[in-house]
């Protein structure tokens, strides 16, 4: 809706956004120029045209212009922006009311636009499950052919012999499909329908205990941890990228005022406060031109609106930058105080005199622009000022001749060591025939219909120019508690690290050292790449892939920096060589990168096989939050747009390291075992009846009853495997947050591939065979029924399942040992009751069947002989040649307080035969990582086919971090 008219005297009104962007702050819209000074019964007979684009989703920009027709003034085009609109689902706040004109409603307005269909993850589990009933199905299509046709040739040849099953004597047209169709009918359950219920209902139970985990409740903040997407809390296992923002993410975004260079004075680098700094106060005091200009500066060039308390008068700032509000607060620590913001007049109490300013003209800030301008006019003086902040490469650019840049670059450069945030101050005295005639071609672009932001910004550059460069500000952001020991446990773990930030470059590199992402020499190495033009940034990407080459063999921590010009460069015309280099280095620094760039960064990540994390706090984070496999969100003073649009959220990022270890990799843990335990137990049952088609003609008789293969998927099976697979944990979680080496099983997908998947074929075979064999080699005689065979058969099915969940559990609890135990009984009681049922088919079956000795036996047979087998070689292998985790779960139970690996090595003979040649790592996890050393290759199309280049030198990586090209 555009605005027209508001209660408020000034035009105003102030709205919440929070249900858009999740901004809480309040913002201002004010009503076009055309309506001011409108009566509220003007407004009733208000007569105009308002010309605006095509809808479109973009909730920060709207292009459109305003013409009112006589008799109300201001006939002339009039621009309107998104400041003229109130959108929906906006409140209306400390305004008695406002109206308009809808320009767009239903499904047209820009949040109806907006609303779009989130794309459906598939996790890496979810898909080679994919794969393997995809392979499944196949099998059961082979076994279907073959039987059918066996079936059908018993059937021509064998059919004469047995008069007893009085088959007709003439065969109708169909007769050969209908063989096939019956094992078709008992293979269906080969591949349970039951397996993709119950992992989504395990997985909504992984995501509660997210919700539920008050180790990661933020109490500071009052956020507790929340998981939006319940269907891919196994992929947070087997991440390998994870792709962070740094203000307010790694940082407190809670912005200090700490120093500052005006006309190349440095304050505040003694104390390293810059508030306290006596020079600085004795200057405002002085009113020392530069001073008082900068400080102005800081005080008028901002969005910051003042709030003054009716009940204790006390002020205070609503913005919607932090870097604004602590400019806004530290002038004011200096003597020059925003007290009154009221429309476009600004008032500002210096020093206890009254200052009022009225601003003409806001160029504001953008991405591209890099800076923020007003133009202002001082009441008491008449005269006219252009007021500039922004980042140093874009005002030094535009500062008139013998300003010294040196000395503020050098300051600059000094602040960027120390890790603070900078900003570059300028001022301008306008001239007023100058300024006139730029109005007039601002209020042009202004109003323009198409690429309004484009033409404003080249209008805007030709009245920043000339600047008098008054110096830098430093903004302290200081890192968030236990960021540094989460990069440092997630290394260990594997995972790769890409900064990207919108800072400077040495400002990300100060915060990058003080994270753990990058060492110093001779531990670790930082490459820059760096150029301006395409050939430049070739040829830096080129010595960085040299001098990775010679120093990789000396087991350096390489990581390398890019800015966002030369990023651009590189992802439009080196991507292929960009992309080769940021998968053979672990660790890459993205300086001055924009949203876009960031989602491009994880899409081109995603596009080589890799599965991603991206982490962020505010708005610029929400695409590549999107666009990454499993996209974090923290709740922090940015608002709530990225934790909105992500798949977690949390309060702090030291909380990633348990999202990741503990709730990620028990996700990928029990979501393997349960998908393919599921598959087996229907095996089982489906190879049981295709043994016995053998010994029944190869006719597809089933050898159950529709309720007892009904039933065993619902009730007989599935209540064991679900609680263990939601409460059971091979390591407690004190282990796996101490030894995050461990992940490396969860992202070589060593739980759930085509081996391990053979693995449980095989043992559904080898227990249909005895379950098989034993019940015919004891129940084969004329005197037994065929249902009583059945009924043998489906016992050992359940006996054999029951002990083995109980073999392949880690960790024991009363509630899995009632439900393995419970479930065995649930079988007898309905069996029992159905035995009651003389139409059931089971009359008095069961009572007779336990009450034969040999029903017992051949249980006892059947469970010695198909789980015995299985427990010795667990036993031989967890003994005699233990993986990692073997020998952790073997230090848990020797040492159930937390020792270290390398304290206890000495201590079990089995530790020691898991960690032999372990020089190099000193602990559990050499044989780990020898065994998950299988490391991805990227895609062709990144691989150079110039053997003549360096850059396609054969790279041969030692570490089991890295990638291997061959």
């Amino acid at each position: 809706m555009v605005l027209l008219g508001t209660a408020e005297p000034l035009g105003l009104c102030y709205i919440e956004t929070a249900a858009m962007d999740g901004e809480t702050d309040l913002k201002t819209r004010v009503i076009p120029g055309p309506c001011h000074g409108l009566t509220s019964a003007q407004l009733l007979n208000i007569k105009g045209m308002i010309e605006c684009p095509e809808p479109d989703k973009d909730i920060l920009r709207f292009d459109a212009r305003v013409r009112l027709f006589p008799p109300f003034p201001g006939d002339e085009l009039s621009p309107l922006g998104v400041k003229n609109t109130l959108l929906q689902c906006c409140y209306l706040r400390n305004t008695e009311w406002a109206c308009g004109v809808a320009v767009y409603t239903g499904n047209e307005t820009k949040i109806g636009m907006s609303k779009g269909i989130a794309e459906p993850k598939l996790t890496a589990a979810d898909a080679m499950l994919d794969k393997l009933t995809t392979a499944l199905f196949i099998c059961q299509i082979v076994v279907v052919m073959i039987l059918g046709l066996a079936g059908n040739v018993w059937n021509n040849y064998e059919k004469d012999k047995t008069w007893y099953l009085r088959f007709p004597k003439k065969s109708e047209w169909y007769d050969f499909i209908v063989i096939p169709l019956r094992f078709e009918l008992l293979c269906s359950i080969m591949i349970p329908i039951s397996v993709k219920v119950s992992l989504d209902l395990a997985k909504s139970v992984y995501s509660k205990y997210i919700d539920w985990d008050i180790q990661m409740y933020d109490a500071v903040t009052d956020t507790p941890a929340k998981a939006a997407n319940t269907a891919i809390s196994e992929d947070l296992g087997q991440i390998e990228y994870i792709l962070t923002d740094k203000t307010g993410t790694l940082t407190e975004n809670m912005m200090i005022f700490k120093r500052c260079c005006i006309n190349g004075v440095y304050y505040g680098n003694f104390n390293g406060d810059a508030l306290t700094d006596q020079h600085l106060m004795h200057s405002v005091t002085e009113k020392v031109s530069a001073v008082v200009k900068f400080v102005m500066v800081m005080t008028i060039n901002n969005t910051v609106v003042p709030n003054m308390s009716r009940e204790n008068g006390r002020l205070t700032y609503k913005a919607q930058s932090q870097d604004e509000e602590a400019l806004v607060q530290a002038a004011a620590q200096l003597g020059m105080v925003l007290f009154s913001k009221k429309g476009s007049v600004v008032e500002v109490n210096f020093l206890g005199h009254t200052m009022e300013f009225e601003i003409l003209q806001v160029l504001e800030f953008t991405s591209d622009r890099k800076r923020m301008s007003v133009v202002v006019r001082d009441h008491s003086t008449g005269g006219l000022y252009l007021l500039t902040k922004g980042a140093d490469e874009t005002v030094f650019r535009r500062v008139r001749a013998g300003e010294p840049v040196q000395q503020v670059a050098d300051a600059i450069d000094q602040y960027s060591q120390l890790g603070l945030r900078t900003l570059c101050f300028a001022w301008r005295d306008l001239d007023e025939q100058e300024y006139v005639a730029w109005t007039a071609k601002f209020n042009e672009a202004s109003a323009a219909l198409t690429d309004r932001e484009l033409k404003i910004a080249e209008v805007s550059e030709l009245l920043e120019k000339d600047l008098e460069l008054l110096g830098a500000s430093a903004i302290e952001d200081k890192l968030q508690d236990g960021v540094p020991e989460t990069i440092a446990s997630l290394r260990k773990a594997g995972i790769n690290f890409w900064l990207l930030t919108g800072d400077k470059q040495t400002t990300a590199i100060q915060v990058a050292r003080a994270c753990n992402f990058i060492m110093a020499e001779p531990e670790g190495q930082l490459l820059k790449i760096e150029g301006s033009t395409p050939s430049d940034v070739a040829d830096s990407i080129e010595g960085v892939l040299q001098t990775f080459c010679i120093n990789n063999s000396e087991n350096k921590n390489i990581a390398f920096v890019i800015d966002g010009l030369s990023l651009e460069i590189a992802l439009k015309y080196h991507k292929e060589a960009f992309a080769k280099l940021a998968l053979l280095i672990r660790t890459a620094l993205c300086c001055r990168v924009t949203p876009s760039q960031k989602a491009e960064l994880v899409g081109l990540v995603k596009s080589c096989d890799y599965r991603t994390l991206a982490i962020g706090d505010g708005g610029n984070d929400v695409k590549m939050i999107q666009e990454a496999h499993v996209g974090v969100g923290i709740s922090g003073r940015e608002g709530l747009q990225a934790s909105r649009a992500a798949d977690y959220s949390f309060g702090k990022f030291k909380f990633l390291k348990r999202l990741i270890l503990v709730h990620g990799r028990y996700s990928y843990n029990r979501s393997a075992f349960l998908a393919q335990y599921s598959i087996y137990k229907s095996l089982v049952i489906c190879f049981v009846q295709i043994l016995f088609s053998f010994i029944s003609g190869v006719s597809g008789t089933s050898l159950f009853n529709s309720f007892s293969l009904m039933a065993y998927n619902v009730a007989y099976t599935s209540i064991p495997v679900m609680v263990t697979s939601l409460l059971d944990k091979d390591l407690s979680e004190r282990t796996v947050m101490q030894h995050p080496e461990i992940l490396y099983f969860a992202q070589a997908g060593r739980l759930i591939n085509p081996s391990t998947f053979a693995g449980w074929f095989l043992r559904s075979i080898f227990h249909a065979i005895v379950i098989f064999v034993v019940t015919i080699r004891v129940y084969a005689h004329e005197k037994c029924e065929l249902v009583e065979m059945s009924m043998v058969a489906l016992s050992g099915c359940i006996w054999i399942q029951a002990f083995l969940v109980l073999i392949e559990t880690n960790s024991f609890t009363v509630y899995q040992h009632l439900a393995v135990s419970g479930n065995v009984v649930i079988f007898y009681i309905l069996n029992l009751i159905l035995s009651f049922g003389k139409h059931s088919g089971m009359y008095r079956i069961m009572f007779r069947v336990c009450a034969d000795p040999c029903y017992w036996f051949s249980l006892l047979l059947m469970v010695v002989a198909g789980v015995g087998p299985l427990s010795a070689i667990k036993f031989y292998r967890a003994t005699y040649r233990p993986n990692a985790i073997n020998t952790l779960q073997l230090m848990e139970r020797q040492h159930p307080m937390p020792v270290s690996v390398e304290a206890i090595g000495s201590s079990s003979s089995s530790f020691k035969s898991a960690s032999r040649s372990s020089s190099s790592h000193g602990s559990v996890f050499e044989p780990l990582l020898a065994e998950t050393s299988n490391p991805k290759t990227p895609p062709d199309r990144y691989i150079s086919k110039d053997k003549t280049r360096p850059v396609t030198s054969a790279v041969l990586l030692s570490s089991p971090n890295s990638r291997t090209l061959p």
